[in-house]
């Protein structure tokens, strides 16, 4: 009898451990990640939100620098930086009417961020995909300065947060797809609140001075992937 429920039992671990068998490495839709650092070169169109009177610079282009480091696990640190070529329209509140108009001026914005990103199939690509999300923060810049409007974009705190795919083929390229939110405050000046001679201010609604304002990016880019 004893001898009955031994067989027994070894036919069950042997059964439990056949029904537990998956992919053989060589088929398996799961790869390893083995690679520590990525520099990737991006482009793509910046979507500025609008604000009340429109004066804060518009969509634009889109190009800049990622570098990723692994820092265990699903992590990376990501550092970025995104330069935007958009425009703005200037005003001089000290005018009224059509002369208040000063034009659409060229402007550029920059964007630098420091991120936690996490791989959302950890350290495996899968059918050599790894979808990602990030979230952080940094500042934005802008040369947003125009004769005559006394407007000042300065260099406000932004939030960054947003998601991608990876494409990881195998070896040291990969291709990237990103949609990220940067999320800062910007600021009218007084003038705009002061009715000039014969004439309404710029600002005539209730906006408060100070608002935030959430601007999308969407980007492609390829990376460089080294220091396995």
């Amino acid at each position: 009898m004893k001898n009955f429920l031994s067989a027994v039992a070894l036919a069950c671990i042997a059964t439990t451990a056949r029904g537990q068998v998956g992919h053989l490495p060589q088929s398996s839709p799961y790869r390893d990640l083995e690679t520590k650092h990525e520099f990737t070169l991006f482009a793509g169109h910046y979507n500025a939100g609008e604000d009340p009177i429109n004066v804060a610079p518009n969509d634009g282009p889109m190009f800049g620098l990622r570098y990723q480091i692994h820092v265990g696990g699903p992590a990376f640190l990501m550092v970025r930086w995104a330069h935007v070529n958009s425009n703005r329209n200037a005003i001089d509140p000290t005018k009224i009417d059509a002369a208040r108009q000063l034009g659409k001026k060229d402007v550029s914005i920059n964007l630098y961020d420091v991120s936690l990103a996490l791989n959302l199939t950890g350290e495996k690509s899968y059918h050599h995909i790894v979808p990602v999300i990030n979230v952080g923060g940094g500042i934005a810049s802008c040369g947003c300065s125009v004769s005559q409007d006394p407007y000042s974009f300065g260099t406000p705190f932004a939030f960054s947060f947003g998601g991608g795919i990876r494409w990881v083929p195998g070896g040291r390229f990969q291709l990237t797809a990103d949609w990220n939110d940067y999320l800062y405050q910007l600021k009218y000046p007084t003038d705009y609140y002061v009715n000039p001679p014969g004439g309404t201010a710029a600002v005539t609604t209730n906006s408060s001075r100070t608002f935030w304002k959430n601007n999308r990016a969407l980007t492609i880019g390829a990376s460089l992937l080294f220091f396995r």
